[in-house]
């Protein structure tokens, strides 16, 4: 019987790489994001048949209960989750209007837990649980205090879930990539940070990223399909870090 994967975030970026490649694998791939156009355009370009796009924004509770209902309508059931959606916004942990410091947290973590609260009831026994977050759950940058509390609070909520869906055997497992080829490397200044100066110095020509590179989402994509796959029967609530080295170096 054919799988079925949802795919949060996947009109872009990493998701997108995800989607392709459990549709590349034969799955039935609902890709669901807060841009339709995205949602489309991704859709156009996975092979096979009967897959879904459904536009939405992960913090508005309406949305959510629209695509639970278009999932339980459409589909039934359902086999994995993941979730790539993010957004990444330099502000000060004291000066920063506190609304766009927030504004993190509740796409991430909270728009995290409402989905799962919506969408586990709706998973196969045996499912699985995966959402992308970052190195920054354990590293910081200035700048990135809402962003990595968002992302170290949904790696713990994962452990939740591993703890308590385990009756289930639902696994829920976290990715942690580094630097990632995708349109969020491009910064609210319009330049891509994996083409300046600073990352040349930093982690091309210095020795902080033993792998000299990004990863392309491809690669962020086979580690979910990993995941996801009957190797992985033994992992649950551990982190699965996708960095070139970074993390390891001083």
């Amino acid at each position: 019987m054919r799988k079925k994967v949802i795919v949060l975030g996947g009109s872009s970026g990493i998701g997108k790489a995800i989607a392709g490649r459990f549709a590349l694998e034969g799955w039935q791939v609902v890709v669901a994001a807060l841009e339709e156009a995205g949602c489309t355009t991704t859709l156009e370009t996975l092979p096979g048949e009967g897959h879904i796009a459904h536009q939405m924004d992960i913090r508005n509770p309406e949305d959510i209960a629209s695509l639970r209902e278009t999932v339980q309508r459409r589909l039934g059931d359902f086999d994995v989750l993941i979730n790539s959606v993010g957004i990444s916004r330099k502000q000060s942990a004291i000066d920063s209007d506190f609304q766009s410091w927030d504004a993190s947290l509740q796409v991430m973590l909270y728009g995290s837990v409402g989905i799962c609260r919506a969408l586990v009831p709706l998973m196969k026994d045996g499912g699985r649980i995966i959402h992308i977050t970052s190195i920054h759950a354990q590293r910081v940058a200035r700048g990135s205090s809402a962003y990595g509390m968002a992302k170290a609070a949904l790696t713990q909520f994962t452990r939740s879930l591993a703890v308590e869906l385990a009756p289930r055997n639902i696994l829920a497992n976290v990715i942690a990539p580094g630097f990632v080829d995708t349109p969020m490397s491009v910064k609210e200044d319009g330049k891509n940070e994996l083409e300046s100066d600073w990352f040349r110095e930093n982690y091309i020509s210095g020795e902080h990223l033993p792998l000299k590179r990004a990863a392309r989402p491809e690669e962020i994509a086979g580690a979910a399909y990993f995941l996801a796959g009957p190797d992985a029967s033994y992992i649950t609530g551990s982190v699965l870090t996708v960095d070139g080295g970074l993390t390891i170096t001083f």
